[in-house]
Parts: structure tokens; C-alpha cells; sequence
């Protein structure tokens, strides 16, 4: 067993923390108070190789491993976790077409990602099917060869700025998951348009909206796997992608270790730096050990990804503790800077709303729990 990181990614983590450091930390506060999409650093992050870090070289991208994206995604994340989600629904939109995608499909939507500025977004929670994918009511229907799709998406990342959608829809709601498909969907397509960009509590930097399909008529071509395959895809992209909130998570609490640490050593009271209250120093510990055990709980579920094994119950260990702890890091943050905490001044109000989302999408903690216990229950 080595913990040690290659070269290479180590280099990969320095220009990432730079590029974190430079980018977006002294702009991250700006774009939480307007909710303003940050184009322009989004395309100097694709410029340095810091999108798309998946996609296979063959495809034009970095071909880095699931570790690669989430040693990222942590950097990206102690800036600012709205910008990292955007970044990293890119990866979550092309995930299916790595996964069950024709090599024609790869080339030509990987292959946008990677020649141009372009974003991805994966289309799968709805109004009344979030958590519970199988009671979708998204309808595809099959004309010949062909195939027409109708219905609302929700909580979409990227949804009003992606250049296509990987879009799952049911054949027949009673079939549950059985009736489930994937298909990649060209934004441009008549029929497909973006609703309004939800005013979100936090990750206010990210593009999050409904995706509305109206008598879009697809072809043969656009099904990603098989018609009754979908369900299994959207789990399997959810396997791949569980490692990235962990890593999210990780960064964010560093982030919360950092500030507090900072703050406790200047700040004073009763004639001394609050860091030498004993109160305040056991939250620092616990934030330390958060950190740590969520990143080395990230880099388990990432290698067991990166080793072939996406059934791995560690990725919602990762996913569920991550979360859990990066809120509860954040509220201890807050409370360390006391008042000043409850106010923008300071970023740990913002670390406390980014931190929220993270037990809420792509499973919350709830759920994970329930795949943990039926994993526990079954004997595995």
C-alpha cells in the first residue's frame, strides 16, 4: 500500500491549487452575491486542463483516472464549491457516454468537450423523482427508428448553458426500472429549452435549471446502451461520481480548517488568542480528523473506480460521511468566528450554504444510508 501521489499528480494538484488561488478566491464572494455564472473562469480552468480530466485521450481529453479528478475537484472546491459543481457536471453529463456510449458518440460529444469551450449536463432528477430515479415520468416514445421524448428535468446542473443533455426517460412509468433509457441530446434540437435558473441557498456560482423537452424527435443514434438499460446506467454514473462529493466535501472542510485556524490564532479574548480555549481547539481537531478521514475515504472509492470495481459500497461511505462532515465543519466554523461568522465579511457563512447542498444531490445522505444498510443487511 503507498498513499503517495505520482509526480504528475502532484503537479496536477499545484496547478490546480494556483490556479484556485488566483482565479477563484478573489471572486468567489462576487459571484455568491449576484448567483453570476462564471464563463470567463470556467474557460481559462478548460484552458489549463482542468475540465473534463475523464475523458480519454482518444477523445481528446487529459484520459486522467477518477483520483485525477478528485485530487481536482478538492483544489477546485476550497476556492469555491459552486464552481467546482459546474466543473464537475461536465464530467457527470459525459459519464454515461463513457460508460455505455458508441465509440461514434464519444467522438463527437467528448470530443466538443475537449476542442472547444463547451458544457455538459446529465438529466435525470425531476419535480417528483429525485432520490427515486425509477418513478421518473419523463416519456420516450418509439416511432420506427426513431424515437420522441417529453417531459421536465430538474435541479440541472449546467441546464442552461450545456451544449448537450445525457437525458433518462421511461418507455412506461408502471415498468419502474425496467423501462428506463439514456439518450444524448443535442441542446440545439427543436423542442429542448432551458427554463428559469433557480435562486439558490448556496453553490450560487453554478447554472442550475429546469430542462424541458416538448415532442423532441431523436434518432436511433442518440440511445446511449440499450432501451432497457438506462436505470443501470444512472446508477453506474452515480457510482463514478460519488468519489467527486467526497472530494468536494474534503476541500471545503480544509477550507473551514484553514479559515478557523487562521482566525482562532488573531483573534483574542480574556486576554488571549481564542486558540488557546480548549473549546475552540477540540473544533479545530475534529475538523482535522474530518478532513482527513473524508479525503482518505475519497481516495479508496476513487482507486477501487479506477480499478474496475463500480459496485463498491465505498464510494457512499465516502459520499455520506464527506457530506455530513463538511456541514457539520462549517457550522463549527461559524461558531468559531462567532458573530463575525454570521455576517460576508468572513467566508465561512458561504462554506456553511455550499456545505448544505452536499448532503442533498446525486443521493442524499439519507439514501446513501439506505445502500449502506442494505449492503450491511446482505452479508457484503
Amino acid at each position: 500500500m503507498d498513499l503517495r501521489l505520482t509526480e504528475e499528480q502532484d503537479a496536477l494538484v499545484s496547478t490546480a491549487r494556483e490556479f484556485t488561488r488566483k482565479e477563484i478566491i478573489p471572486k468567489a464572494g462576487h459571484w455568491d452575491e449576484t448567483g453570476e455564472f462564471p464563463k470567463d473562469v470556467m474557460k481559462k480552468a478548460w484552458e489549463t486542463g482542468l475540465m473534463n480530466i475523464e475523458v480519454p485521450a482518444e477523445y481528446g481529453g487529459l484520459g486522467g483516472s477518477c483520483l485525477d479528478n478528485c485530487l481536482v475537484q478538492e483544489e477546485v472546491a476550497f476556492g469555491c464549491a459552486g464552481v467546482n459543481t459546474s466543473m464537475a457536471a461536465n464530467s457527470l453529463g459525459s459519464m454515461p457516454l463513457l460508460i455505455a456510449g458508441t465509440d461514434e458518440q464519444k467522438k463527437k460529444f467528448l470530443g466538443k468537450l475537449s476542442s472547444e469551450m463547451a458544457f455538459a449536463a446529465y438529466c435525470c432528477s425531476e419535480p417528483d423523482a429525485g432520490s427515486d430515479v425509477a418513478g421518473m415520468r419523463t416519456r420516450v416514445t418509439k416511432h420506427g427508428d426513431d424515437y420522441v421524448l417529453n417531459g421536465q428535468k430538474r435541479w440541472i446542473t449546467n441546464g442552461g448553458v450545456a451544449s448537450f443533455y445525457t437525458v433518462f426517460a421511461t418507455f412506461d412509468p408502471a415498468m419502474k426500472h425496467k423501462g428506463i433509457a439514456c439518450f444524448v441530446v443535442d441542446a440545439s434540437t427543436p423542442g429542448v429549452k432551458a427554463g428559469r435558473k433557480e435562486n439558490k441557498m448556496g453553490h450560487r456560482a453554478s447554472n442550475t435549471t429546469d430542462v424541458i423537452f416538448e415532442d423532441v424527435k431523436l434518432p436511433k443514434s442518440a440511445l446511449v446502451g440499450t432501451e432497457d438499460g438506462g436505470f443501470k446506467v444512472a446508477m453506474k454514473t452515480f457510482d463514478r461520481s460519488r468519489p467527486w462529493i467526497a472530494a468536494s466535501a474534503a476541500g471545503l472542510i480544509r477550507r473551514c480548517l484553514e479559515e478557523s485556524r487562521a482566525y482562532a490564532l488573531e483573534r483574542k479574548t480574556f486576554g488571549v488568542a481564542i486558540a488557546q480555549h480548549q473549546a475552540i481547539q477540540f473544533m479545530l481537531a475534529e475538523m482535522a480528523i474530518a478532513y482527513e478521514s473524508t479525503r482518505l475515504l475519497t481516495h479508496k472509492a476513487a482507486w477501487l473506480v479506477d480499478q474496475g470495481d463500480l459496485s463498491s459500497i465505498v464510494s457512499s461511505y465516502a459520499k455520506a460521511y464527506g457530506a455530513d462532515a463538511a456541514m457539520r465543519c462549517a457550522t463549527d466554523a461559524v461558531q468559531v468566528f462567532g458573530g463575525y461568522g454570521y455576517t460576508k465579511e468572513y467566508p465561512v457563512e458561504k462554506l456553511m450554504r455550499d456545505a448544505k447542498l452536499l448532503q442533498i444531490y446525486e443521493g442524499t445522505s439519507q439514501i446513501q444510508r439506505m445502500v449502506i444498510a442494505r449492503n450491511v443487511l446482505g452479508g457484503k
